[in-house]
């Protein structure tokens, strides 16, 4: 399995995001331009200009028409896939954290950091399909505590699941900001959880943290089906659409990084099996930590994006499909 190597940002990685065709990937970086691949051979299509900060986090419609990030310049941007225009942009008092388009592309969940005395927020907009009547009010808002690094709807659209710097997952009520449902430290995690990935049904979701280990919790419930532990702490986790895999990636904080080989940093994606909580494998090849990790939809590919601004695209060998 021969990566390919694609380079186009200039700082680290934050975030990448397939549509769900799988034929493109967006990735998002400490650079201000996302950008948007061929996802199958790594040519680099286009960027998204237009942001004055780091980009953390972007979401693609269903019909990959509309692009949506969140970014460090206090702003949500809505994009024309095609052409790279900047349709509208909402406008916060604080960073934009995480963003997530709701089933049917109607609403869009953005959370906003802590800043200047204001706690952080999670906020709901409609997504308008005429852009003459798109406006930037919230329907929704909803106060949080700490910083929030992952909201993602529910099923239905009827929740939404938040994460963040206080170890502990929450699920609100959509319509009513409600909190319906939270996670207790002493079975959950004890660090910040930096990363949260869906399943593809909705039923259960994954989520990575600094306390080394990543734990698949019950959607509706929020019992923890099971756990997996890593040597290093966790930055990005993502589930196969097709296997029974689970694949984390991190390494130990840049700040570190240059004090030890890239042997002890921990810099590969480790592969684990979703059900006997066993790692089956690794992928290594980045020169610091993974800071976001893609399945394609087809489950045939993965890519992650690292520390080191480089986004690594790998197809899976026919062998790798046989893994028991």
């Amino acid at each position: 399995m021969r990566p390919i190597l694609m380079k186009g940002h200039e700082r680290p990685l934050t975030y990448l995001k397939y549509n769900r065709e799988g034929d493109l990937l967006f990735s998002c970086a400490k650079d201000h331009t996302p950008t948007v691949w061929y996802a199958d051979s790594g040519e680099r299509l286009g960027t998204y200009e237009g942001h004055s900060g780091a980009v953390w986090c972007c979401d693609i419609s269903r019909d990959s028409s509309r692009l949506i990030t969140g970014s460090a310049d206090s702003t949500a941007s809505l994009w024309d896939v095609k052409s790279g225009t900047q349709l509208f942009c909402f406008q916060f008092d604080a960073p934009a954290r995480a963003v997530d388009f709701a089933v049917g592309d109607k609403l869009a969940v953005v959370t906003t950091d802590p800043f200047m005395g204001q706690t952080s927020a999670i906020h709901v907009k409609t997504i308008s399909s005429d852009l003459d009547n798109q406006t930037g009010e919230s329907v929704l808002t909803i106060k949080g505590q700490g910083r929030i690094n992952n909201a993602v709807w529910g099923p239905l659209n009827k929740t939404i699941i938040s994460a963040g710097e206080d170890a502990t997952v929450r699920i609100w009520d959509s319509e009513t900001g409600q909190l319906l449902n939270e996670s207790s430290n002493e079975t959950g995690h004890q660090k910040t959880i930096t990363s949260l990935s869906m399943s593809e049904d909705g039923s259960h979701f994954l989520t990575g943290s600094s306390d080394k280990s990543a734990i698949l919790w019950d959607t509706r419930t929020l019992t923890i089906i099971k756990k997996f532990v890593s040597q290093s702490p966790i930055n990005a986790v993502v589930m196969s659409p097709l296997l029974e895999h689970v694949v984390i990636g991190g390494g130990q904080d840049a700040g570190v990084v240059t004090t030890t080989s890239h042997r002890a940093g921990q810099f590969e994606a480790k592969f684990f099996h979703k059900i006997r909580e066993e790692e089956i494998g690794g992928v290594k090849g980045h020169f610091g930590p993974i800071n976001a990790l893609a399945f394609n939809p087809d489950g045939r590919s993965f890519s992650s994006g690292g520390e080191d601004g480089y986004v690594r695209l790998h197809h899976f060998d026919p062998d790798y499909f046989n893994i028991k």
